[in-house]
């Protein structure tokens, strides 16, 4: 078993559904900026379930920073033309919720606004 660490920003909302049992399920899309900040950033996506799922739902935006911490398991996938692709995902995630971004200001960047930057009182738990 593979676990990666890290941190980013939302790239957008959360996206909340529910199995067939009943169960919620979320997918939150991060985008994590490399050390050397020259090259593109790396595009995470954290799979979340029950009520992780749903309070990532209720308090995370498009943009907001986090750090997360998950067992790593890439998935293969072919788009509809026929192209193939692995998007990378993580399970069993810990997540920590970080500032979320001003509607006056631009998004920025992961290494821009540092995770620990939050107001602990605008901290879900």
């Amino acid at each position: 078993m593979l676990t990666l660490t890290g941190n980013g920003r939302l790239t957008r909302d959360v996206a909340l559904r529910t199995t067939r049992n009943g169960d919620s399920v979320a997918t939150v899309s991060v985008a994590s900026d490399r050390r050397d900040r020259n090259g593109d950033p790396v595009y995470v996506a954290l799979v979340l379930w029950r009520a992780q799922a749903d309070a990532a739902a209720e308090h995370l935006v498009k943009g907001q920073a986090v750090a997360f911490s998950g067992r790593f398991e890439p998935r293969e996938y072919t788009t509809r033309d026929g192209r193939d692709g692995v998007a990378y995902e993580l399970h069993d995630v810990a997540l920590e919720y970080g500032a979320k971004p001003r509607a006056d200001e631009h998004t920025p960047t992961a290494a821009e606004t540092p995770v620990g930057a939050a107001d602990p009182d605008d901290i879900p738990f």
